[in-house]
């Protein structure tokens, strides 16, 4: 069984475990729009200073991989159907650049204002890390929170201190879709 974390809180991933997944999940309202729902899930590779590496490292729908494969988006599931992780990224620690410092992972809802959509209209919203060569669940996070307006999540931070990686629950809503996060790390 794997730590559940609560918002704000964090957890060592260990130094034996490299390769692993990190999931996010979510359903929608649909009748709350009217429209389908595309949920997209991002990650930023920063350095030190809290920005992107280069604009390589901001992993997304139409930049599927990091350079040096340390970072790989699974593809972009347009509805989010079915049980489960909806989207889903790949890290492996032993490939990772001495500048990267921390990975940021978000999820935003494409076209959210000509859609009229929001994440107040997802709900079962969580962020989970596991081994995929075990399937064992290392933590998870649901984000039992309330977005009335925001259509962008940042879910979760994985940092390095004192040389070992570690997981901080976020959940924090911005209102901007995409665009908030693309601006806020420097692309």
């Amino acid at each position: 069984m794997g730590i559940n974390l609560t918002k704000g809180g964090n957890a060592p991933l260990g130094a034996s475990l490299q390769k692993f997944v990190v999931g996010m999940g979510w359903d929608t309202n649909e009748s709350d729009s009217g429209q389908g729902f595309d949920l997209d899930a991002s990650a930023f590779m920063l350095g030190a200073d809290g920005k992107v590496i280069s604009d390589k490292h901001f992993i997304f729908y139409n930049n599927l991989a990091s350079p040096e494969g340390c970072v790989i988006h699974t593809g972009d599931n347009l509805t989010g159907a079915g049980e489960g992780d909806d989207e889903s990224i790949k890290v492996d620690l032993s490939k990772m650049p001495a500048n990267c410092e921390s990975i940021t992972f978000v999820v935003t809802i494409n076209d959210a204002e000509a859609r009229r959509q929001n994440f107040g209209q997802v709900r079962n919203a969580f962020v989970r890390i596991y081994d995929p060569s075990t399937n064992e669940e290392i933590l998870k996070y649901d984000l039992g929170e309330d977005y009335s307006v925001e259509t962008a999540v940042e879910f979760g931070n994985l940092y390095k201190k004192d040389g070992a990686w570690k997981f901080k629950a976020i959940g924090a809503g911005y209102a901007g879709g995409l665009q908030k996060f693309v601006e806020k790390f420097g692309l």
